[in-house]
């Protein structure tokens, strides 16, 4: 018995050796490839990464889920309907897309002054109209809520509020394992992992597919992105602690599926959040939870009529 246990442990230690060799070989042959599409700048001792296009009064910033590998690309097959008349910003957090991996802090707080930082190193200033994606949307609360003036309006995709992370269980055996097949180059032996729902499903380019295949590897479940998902919890209740913020809020509901809970929970748990908002409405979507990928064209349309009805 210890003899078979010998064996499958030397060869599951190969395995990962070959790997992980395999995987620092091809990083470096993609190494050209990543270049970022936007601007660059310190905060907090490292890189961020902010992309921006279009031209308009209105500034909308677009806020990624936790672990996007490319919310500069995941967003694009949304905003490239908006840019004609909107600015459109992307703000890549620590870790996520050309942003550099860091061992910063991941409380709310840490990561909405970067966001702010980023955002003003870069040429853009308020207000403005945030568009977060699940987990994110504990941040553009925290933002509305500390600073009002700032914002605008929140459009969620799919957003995620602060009961979400009292209902949803998180299994960190499972990201940490995901996080070592990430950094030992396992993910790239199942090719469908990089097939992401804006590769799937939206208007990408094949330069930009590609692209977002190559940022795949570099950003998946890093540090940043696990040590936020170990925070979220403490951050969302922080956020409950104070009142929701005064200011007109959209959201885009998905049917649940990507979520981990069925339809009639997470509808029914942003429903119950929005009843809370004077200004609020609940837009219930048929598509699983990267919305903005899947049905790009209706979101665009609702969201626009609802950010000129604000004026």
């Amino acid at each position: 018995m210890l003899i078979i246990v010998t064996v499958i442990i030397s060869f599951s230690v190969l395995g990962l050796s070959v790997s992980f060799i395999n995987h620092k070989i091809q990083l470096s042959k993609e190494e050209e490839l990543f270049v970022s599409t936007g601007q660059l700048v310190e905060v907090n001792g490292h890189q961020m990464h902010v992309y921006t296009e279009g031209k308009g009064e209105d500034t909308l910033v677009f806020m990624s889920g936790g672990g996007t590998s490319s919310p500069a690309l995941d967003f694009k097959s949304l905003y490239s309907l908006l840019s004609d008349k909107y600015k459109i910003v992307v703000v890549e957090k620590a870790g996520y897309g050309f942003s550099e991996v860091t061992d910063t802090d991941r409380d709310i707080d840490t990561i909405l002054a970067e966001t702010k930082e980023a955002l003003l190193k870069s040429g853009m200033e308020g207000p403005y109209i945030l568009f977060p994606h699940s987990m994110s949307g504990i941040e553009a609360l925290k933002w509305a809520q500390d600073y009002p003036d700032e914002i605008t309006a929140i459009i969620g995709l799919d957003m995620a509020v602060p009961v979400t992370y009292e209902k949803l269980n998180i299994n960190m055996f499972l990201i940490q394992l995901g996080a070592l097949a990430a950094n030992t180059g396992l993910t790239r032996w199942i090719p469908n992992l990089s097939e992401s729902y804006a590769i799937k499903y939206g208007n990408l380019t094949d330069k930009e597919k590609k692209l977002y295949k190559i940022i795949f590897y570099r950003r998946t479940l890093t540090k940043d992105m696990v040590n936020e998902i170990n925070h979220i919890k403490a951050n969302a209740q922080k956020v409950k602690k104070v009142e929701m913020p005064d200011i007109p809020i959209l959201l885009f509901s998905s049917n649940g599926e990507g979520t981990g809970f069925d339809n009639k929970t997470w509808n029914g748990i942003h429903n119950d959040f929005i009843r809370m908002i004077d200004n609020g409405k609940v837009i219930e979507l048929d598509s699983s939870h990267y919305v903005h990928s899947i049905d790009y064209e209706r979101i665009a349309k609702n969201s626009e009529a609802f950010i000129e009805s604000l004026k």
